[in-house]
């Protein structure tokens, strides 16, 4: 058996539940830079609150951080505060306990998983949108 391995990142916007993911082949610094700015683009207008864990490439010094983003770390041991662990955990029933005969084939079933949540906003919603966001969204109106 061989092990290959993929890196998704995702962006999550509870309130209208819109998403943006990239799979990448692996993750650094420079990736999650490419991530943020792509990040930023889709959201132009909005100013972008990311959640992060204590991975390397999420705090390096090289990090380059769009002026309408706003990176805050999550407490350690806590990826329950962060929305988009909601995703991941749709992304891992999606996948089951299957055996894959390519990283291709993991990759168009990941890609596939993606497109078709970021076409059900309303779900992406139901799944991001914890108690505490809507809080802090009746707070900005």
């Amino acid at each position: 058996m061989v092990r290959e391995y993929v890196y998704v990142m995702t962006a999550v916007s509870p309130k209208d539940g819109r998403l943006v993911s990239l799979v990448m082949p692996w993750v650094d610094t420079e990736v999650m830079s490419i991530f943020l700015c792509h990040t930023a683009q889709e959201f132009p207008d909005d100013l972008c609150v990311m959640f992060f864990d204590g991975a390397g490439w999420h705090r390096a010094n090289a990090l380059r951080v769009p002026k309408n983003m706003v990176l805050i770390p999550l407490l350690p041991y806590s990826p329950e505060l962060n929305p988009v662990e909601h995703i991941w955990d749709y992304l891992r029933d999606a996948f089951g306990n299957k055996t894959f005969h390519s990283l291709n084939e993991v990759v168009d079933l990941l890609c596939a998983n993606i497109n078709t949540l970021s076409h059900q906003p309303e779900m992406v919603r139901s799944m991001t949108c914890f108690n505490w966001i809507n809080t802090l969204c009746l707070m900005s109106n």
